[in-house]
């Protein structure tokens, strides 16, 4: 072989390898479009955050409750009686259950946007105001 013979061998060799690599590059393009293109449309379609939040949903909290005598109630109410307050936060409810005679059961549900406001005690650590729409 000559000189010139074995050089255009070797720049055939290295045009069939830079050929190689080209299509290489451009497989490697086309996957991470793919890629790109089904995590920008996974994400709207799915968004994780509203998921995460149901996996770690807030359970209803129940609560034995005694009902404060207020003036306006004292004709009405001749002792105070336990009631069971019943909230359900993510349900926006809060159920007020009174057990009757007879295993009878009485129950008022405010939703959230009855609920005016809420005054914690400043004098009794365990005693709650609840302000109801009208």
């Amino acid at each position: 072989q000559t000189a010139g013979q074995s050089g255009e061998q070797e720049l055939e060799t290295l045009v069939l390898k830079l050929s190689v690599l080209k299509d290489f590059l451009s497989s490697i393009e086309k996957k991470a479009l793919k890629a790109l293109q089904e995590m920008s449309s996974a994400t709207p379609a799915s968004p994780p955050q509203p998921l995460s939040r149901k996996a770690k949903s807030i359970p209803v909290q129940t609560f034995e409750v005694k009902l404060d005598i207020t003036l306006g109630d004292l004709t009405k109410i001749g002792k105070s009686q336990k009631y069971t307050l019943s909230v359900d936060v993510e349900g926006g409810k809060l159920v007020v259950l009174k057990k009757q005679k007879d295993s009878q059961e009485d129950w008022n549900t405010f939703t959230h946007d009855k609920i005016r406001q809420l005054i914690k005690s400043q004098r009794v650590q365990n005693k709650l105001g609840i302000v109801f729409e009208k």
